[in-house]
């Protein structure tokens, strides 16, 4: 209780001292602080992404303090957070003249050497770190990241493993390893390999971490889901497991177990906008809309710029009726996520819904120009335009997207469709032999739209022809 009372305490001083900084910036007073407390504002503004801010306050600082090798490398690290790598490494290089044999300044020189896309002098400078780190879990698993983004994927996956050898609970590690494997389709080779941390320690809450992550990559869901239940059952508080055991449920469509986990996740602290939205999500599948809300509304009072959270008010809105309500929501998504086609695909139902019919087909265009493989996209956007009597657009739209997705057999469906409507016979028998070689049982579709008794035996006569 204490210790809580201390923490308590000294955010409060650090929350003060952030006050008086901003102050003295906003009546342009010179500012003096001693340098712990300019690394504790400087901190501070980090962990609220506060990155430009923290920026300023280190230029500040290190007007005070010149030769403070902590502020340099806090500044250059905020500078790699903005991209901005060459202004980074020339303060690097600066703080080298001063400190050459510092570690953490070739660390990050070979961090960011990485990011910025010379992965060999990455991969240089982190060796040259490797022989005299403490912590050599993280610099291999660096090493493996520059690997990894250089298309070295055996290299990187030696890296990883190396990693993991001296710290099995580097998560990073372990979860770049799988992605390496599974890149190289060796990731169920190598369930042996994450297999011998269990059978060497069958109590250790990482090694079932581990190998649940391969068998989630290898969407063998039950399998995952086992092994994440064995490791929080290890290890009672082990918040990434229960988000892992909550993602394995919701791909096995278990969606009241996945909110369970997702609360136990946030019961363990890791309270983010990202879990708050896969909550969201979990109890939006259970159709209890208005609670689902409440969680999307956390993520983006978390995070205003979580674009995912405003996505699944808008959902839920719409499934609640209230499109009017929902449209502000999915824009607002939009705006933060323009090239999100499932959001614009979302955007243009509802405004279908409450007859804003030029909305609506914007927003599809919108749709298919960022995601010109969903056929569902194609399908919904041609079912507006033959609602409007606009059949040969609707057939238009199904031609070009048999383009992009030849073996779509609806596609063709629908294209016979429009073109009857359109009294293209010829070319509408075509069609639908088409989809009946590609999917014969999909034909049923065919008697949602022809309700006449002679067209349907017509129709009916063609089908038989086709039918194992």
């Amino acid at each position: 209780m204490m210790e809580e009372d201390y923490e308590d305490r000294k955010q409060e001083d650090i929350l003060d001292c952030v006050r008086r900084f901003e102050s003295m910036l906003k009546k342009r007073e010179p500012s003096f602080f001693d340098l712990d407390t300019y690394e504790d504002i400087v901190e501070h503004y980090m962990v609220e992404g506060k990155l430009e801010e923290a920026v300023e306050a280190c230029d500040i600082a290190l007007e005070q303090y010149p030769y403070s090798l902590e502020l340099t490398l806090d500044k250059t690290q905020l500078l790699t957070n903005l991209g901005k790598y060459d202004i980074a490494l020339e303060i690097l290089e600066q703080a080298a003249l001063y400190n050459p044999s510092d570690l953490d300044i070739l660390y990050m020189k070979g961090t960011i050497f990485g990011l910025r896309g010379d992965y060999e002098a990455s991969v240089m400078l982190l060796k040259e770190v490797l022989d005299h780190a403490e912590d050599k879990d993280d610099v291999y698993y660096h090493i493996g990241l520059a690997y990894q983004s250089w298309g070295k994927h055996y290299e990187a996956i030696e890296a990883f493993k190396q990693s993991i050898q001296i710290n099995l609970g580097n998560e990073n590690a372990l979860y770049e390893l799988a992605s390496s494997l599974d890149e190289i389709g060796k990731l169920e080779d190598s369930l042996p390999y994450y297999q011998q941390f269990i059978d060497n320690d069958p109590f250790s809450h990482n090694a079932w971490y581990n190998i649940g992550i391969a068998y989630s990559k290898l969407s063998r869901f039950e399998e995952a889901a086992d092994a994440y239940e064995y490791a929080v059952a290890i290890k009672e508080d082990f918040a990434s497991a229960y988000f892992n055991l909550g993602n394995s449920y919701m791909n096995l469509e278990r969606f009241e177990e996945a909110e369970k986990n997702y609360k136990y996740c946030l019961e363990n602290e890791d309270i983010s906008s990202e879990t708050y939205c896969c909550l969201g999500a979990s109890i939006e599948r259970q159709e209890r809309f208005e609670e689902a809300i409440k969680y999307y509304k956390e993520a983006v009072k978390l995070d205003q710029d979580w674009d995912d959270g405003y996505f699944g008010i808008g959902v839920c809105l719409c499934e609640m009726g209230k499109f009017f309500e929902a449209i502000h929501f999915l824009k607002k998504a939009i705006q933060l996520h323009e090239k999100n086609g499932f959001y614009w695909l979302a955007l243009a139902e509802a405004e279908a819904f409450i007859g804003n019919v030029v909305s609506a087909m914007e927003a599809y265009e919108k749709s298919i120009e960022y995601d010109p493989l969903s056929a569902e996209t194609w399908i919904k956007w041609s079912i507006l335009h033959h609602a409007q009597g606009d059949n040969d657009k609707a057939s238009d739209l199904m031609l070009s997207a048999i383009d992009e997705l030849p073996e779509e057999a609806e596609l063709y469906y629908r294209a016979a469709i429009y073109q009857i409507f359109d009294g293209k016979y010829k070319e509408a028998l075509l069609y639908l032999e088409t989809g009946l070689i590609l999917d014969y049982d999909q034909h049923e579709i065919m008697f949602q739209y022809f309700k006449d008794i002679e067209r349907q035996k017509a129709i009916f006569r063609i089908i038989e022809q086709y039918k194992k």
